[in-house]
């Protein structure tokens, strides 16, 4: 049998290179348009955002069912000695709680963790676990080094709009419900409580995207980036701006970019541009 299996869920945003690489097992969450439901897999990000714009209402969100996890775990350990699974913040999400849940079938088997975050900064969590296990370390080891890492990941990102988190309820502690109204560009960090923080705000994109880089510039004072990844909501030339310019300031190439999945695209919405940068 193989030692251990990893598992995410969908809102790491990895992309099938690195979930291919890195041996990780991804269980979706689902989005409603209406009558018609969707998991996170079933919609590339280009049909989501062509469809979100077009849409009144805004669609709802979903975890996965006990059930479900449960399948899926049964599934591993069929094949696996133990899983752990790391999920998005259970702050902004009830993913991690239903995990929990699912898990009191299979006691210590079963190793869950919540990242206190979203989308690249989970994702680069996962990268550090399957370099952990790659180099054969052993589970309470590698459970160890992920809180270590967690602690060592900031995410940032800049909205074109406020509107999506204010009407998905995730605003969290983000401040300033007249910024889509002035078109400010909130900048937000994912804080140590897995909650959205208003970190900064800019009058343009391009401006907010500056800050991004002199915001991270600032959190990095004493500390060596050593994994950059970048992702953007149908916003990709901006993705590609950000991803050049942390580039050059950090002289560090970009491990994973992609576009921003349709669970955390509801909240966010189109035009968000974000980043992701571990640290030792």
């Amino acid at each position: 049998m193989k030692r251990i299996a990893l598992v995410t869920d969908s809102t790491a945003d990895l992309t099938e290179e690195v979930i291919k690489k890195c041996d990780i097992h991804i269980i979706p969450l689902k989005v409603r348009f209406g009558e018609q439901e969707y998991s996170d897999e079933e919609l590339t990000s280009e049909e989501f955002y062509q469809r979100l714009t077009k849409e009144e209402e805004l669609p709802k969100t979903s975890q996965p069912s006990p059930e479900e996890f449960g399948r899926l775990y049964s599934q591993l350990l069929e094949e696996y000695q133990e899983v752990i699974s790391v999920h998005i913040s259970s702050a902004l999400s009830g993913t991690f709680n239903v995990a929990n849940l699912a898990k009191e079938k299979f006691k210590e088997k079963i190793h869950l963790v919540d990242s206190k975050t979203i989308s690249l900064g989970m994702g680069l969590m996962m990268m550090e676990a399957a370099r952990n296990i790659k180099e054969g370390q052993e589970t309470a080891r590698i459970l160890d080094n992920l809180l270590k890492a967690r602690k060592n990941i900031e995410t940032l990102f800049t909205l074109n709009t406020l509107d999506y988190l204010q009407k998905g309820g995730r605003i969290g502690r983000v401040q300033g419900f007249m910024g889509s109204l002035l078109n400010i560009k909130p900048i937000i960090r994912v804080g140590d409580d897995g909650v959205y923080h208003t970190y900064g705000k800019a009058h343009s994109q391009k401006k907010a995207l500056e800050s991004v880089v002199r915001i991270f510039e600032e959190l990095t004072k004493g500390r060596k980036p050593t994994r950059l990844a970048v992702a953007h909501g149908a916003a990709q030339q901006a993705g590609i701006y950000l991803m050049e310019a942390l580039e050059n300031a950090f002289e560090l190439k970009t491990t994973v970019f992609t576009q921003v999945g349709s669970v955390i695209g509801v909240h966010t919405g189109p035009g968000t541009v974000g980043a992701a940068i571990q640290f030792e």
